[in-house]
């Protein structure tokens, strides 16, 4: 335990800094990276190391997701239509026609709330920038709930992540690490279930509509 204390305590703190910031602005250019996932690890061990100053984590997470929303803003509003037809080609699972719909959909129905909110989704996060470029929204409101919603997404998330963190220090102290890897492992699975079953539900709702469509009468066919 204790030389796990001492190893993570000889991590460069501004290399954890620039990680997070970089990854967070790549995944907002649209490119599927675990953004989260870096920003929630960085926070704990930060409760963990306390060379880590969590604040400077949240600030580069939120300044890395308004960078990247701002620039993967100027790529969708430049290549528009033609970047989602080749991103589904290449990230089908991510950027398949459906999807692009839905966050379409999405974003012409809320506006500049689906670019807050949106920030709170991991899908959303994604395309946010470059759908709402796409869709020519005006650009000084995207920015304005883009910063919004970066820091309010960063900044809570690595508070709510490190204090936590450090409030569970003294029970998490009582198991070892591998069985909190293990229940890390547990949630990523439980995850994926329902991420497939939600995506499985998708596909029935669509059925009875080709059914419908295979079963039309000859003679309604013009």
């Amino acid at each position: 335990m204790h030389f796990i204390d001492d190893w993570l305590a000889l991590i460069p703190p501004l290399s954890v800094y620039l990680i997070v910031g970089l990854v967070i602005m790549v995944e907002s250019l649209g490119i599927p990276l675990p953004g989260e996932i870096v920003l929630v690890a960085a926070a704990l061990l930060a409760s963990k190391n306390h060379n880590l100053a969590w604040e400077w984590i949240a600030v580069c997470g939120s300044a890395g997701a308004i960078v990247g929303d701002s620039i993967g803003y100027l790529i969708g509003r430049r290549w528009g239509k033609s970047l989602f037809t080749w991103a589904g080609r290449k990230f089908p699972k991510h950027f398949g026609p459906k999807h692009i719909a839905k966050a379409e959909q999405t974003f012409q129905k809320n506006g500049v709330w689906a670019v807050f909110f949106g920030r709170f989704v991991a899908f959303l996060r994604i395309l946010c920038g470059p759908l709402a470029g796409s869709l020519h929204m005006h650009y000084p409101r995207f920015l304005l709930a883009n910063a919004l919603g970066g820091i309010a997404w960063a900044g809570g998330t690595t508070a709510a992540v490190y204090y936590l963190g450090v409030v569970a220090e003294t029970w998490l102290s009582r198991f070892s690490y591998v069985g909190l890897g293990v229940a890390v492992v547990a949630g990523l699975i439980i995850g994926s279930v329902v991420k497939k079953r939600m995506m499985g539900s998708d596909d029935d709702e669509d059925t009875p509509d080709t059914a419908d469509a295979d079963t039309t009468p000859a003679s309604d066919v013009h």
